[in-house]
């Protein structure tokens, strides 16, 4: 397979992307102008004020909804307003601000672990590089594409979770079910400037309209032009 070289200005990483044709990009970019049309003001639905709101969020979001991690959240930033105040404690100090959600001793561990490695070793500052984010505890590839994307405008991927995986596949986007595929796939066929912005419109048409179940593909015109469940 002839493959291209995307060399992130933020990673050491490179990732080989297939080969697309004109054709397949330019359908691409027909989907994405669609979907902007459609939901001009998508934007990640995490609630944060800073980076590391933004990461402890987006660990905390694994296995669970934004608006279960948003109701969790206010309490936790007001507790701990800084990293070095999540060092400065306990994991169990964190569990029950977190108690609401999902494998929640494990994402307070999480959380106090990452927060003490960026107070100890990047001086309280959340790293804005791929490499370093994904030394941090609780930390892959999605949540930090999350936070490069969204706190500091870089990208170097697309974030790829549940919705992104549905509608990549009915949109005929990939032929891929494993995520680290279809997330070439789509680097591949969207201009790297629309990275972010792509997996905020998926998620948005997923969680409204191109649902797990119960989804409108025949009701919506996006759907019907673009979605092979809608034309079949």
């Amino acid at each position: 397979m002839t493959v291209l070289k995307a060399q992130g200005p933020t990673s050491k990483a490179e990732f080989d992307l297939p080969k697309k044709t004109s054709a397949d990009k330019a359908r691409a970019k027909r989907i994405f102008d669609a979907l902007h049309r459609e939901y001009p003001k998508a934007h990640c639905e995490l609630e944060y004020t800073n980076p590391h709101e933004l990461l402890i969020a987006t660990i905390l979001s694994a296995q669970a909804t934004d608006v279960s991690v948003n109701k969790a959240t206010p309490k936790l930033f007001k507790t701990f307003p800084t990293p070095a105040d999540y060092a400065a404690t306990a994991p169990t100090d964190i569990e029950p601000y977190v108690r609401s959600l999902g494998f929640f001793r494990n994402k307070a561990k999480a959380v106090h672990g990452s927060m003490t490695m960026i107070v100890q070793e990047y001086g309280g500052e959340v790293p804005n590089t791929m490499d370093d984010l994904l030394r941090l505890r609780g930390v892959a590839r999605k949540t930090a594409n999350v936070v490069l994307g969204n706190a500091f405008g870089i990208n170097v991927g697309v974030v790829v979770d549940t919705h992104v995986i549905r509608l990549s596949d009915r949109f005929a986007l990939t032929k891929h079910n494993d995520p680290a595929k279809i997330e070439r796939d789509l680097m591949a066929l969207f201009a790297r400037s629309h990275w972010t912005m792509l997996s905020h419109l998926l998620i948005w048409h997923g969680r409204r309209v191109c649902k797990a179940r119960g989804a409108l593909c025949a009701e919506h015109p996006l759907c019907r032009k673009y979605c092979r469940n809608a034309r079949a």
